[in-house]
């Protein structure tokens, strides 16, 4: 990993998100292989996000919510250098360890995107993350972000 940077971001709507999304494709490209970990209240657009960036990567076909899942699973296309792009929910884990026994461990050890929403409820588990977004809500209903990770990548979205 290269230096970590930190970066602030406005998203006053979705389409500033999508601004930041396909800014960040096109960093991970040729070939997406990267821990993203994303922070914030319910409702705060951490599946939005997740969508938007998957589709700026070429994924066509429905993008679900892991919600109840916790994991969903897509197949880049060439385009994007294929492999899999990997969504996670913790969200209901009510301890960290449920990860280990969820057989995680090989999906992380495999190359690939991997998408966390909530990574705080595997706390200990994960891996060093490559970049970590933190979304809260403003009181205008706009986004505030903080991006945090990989120079490379955080650079791409400042």
């Amino acid at each position: 990993m290269s230096a970590i940077l930190e970066t602030q971001l406005r998203w006053p709507d979705e389409a500033a998100a999508q601004a930041t999304a396909q800014a960040l494709a096109a960093a991970l490209l040729p070939s997406p292989n990267a821990l993203i970990e994303l922070h914030g209240p319910l409702g705060a657009g951490k599946t939005t996000f997740v969508r938007l960036l998957l589709r700026a990567l070429g994924v066509q076909g429905r993008i679900k919510s892991p919600s109840y899942a916790v994991l969903e699973a897509y197949e880049l296309p060439d385009s994007a250098g294929g492999g899999t792009a990997s969504h996670f929910d913790f969200y209901r884990f009510g301890d960290p360890r449920e990860w280990e026994d969820a057989g995680f461990r090989d999906v992380f050890a495999a190359p690939g995107l991997k998408l966390c929403e909530w990574p705080e409820k595997a706390a200990g588990q994960l891996p060093p993350a490559d970049l970590q977004l933190f979304i809260d809500i403003a009181n205008d209903g706009s986004r505030r972000v903080r991006a945090v990770g990989d120079a490379r990548l955080v650079g791409a979205l400042a």
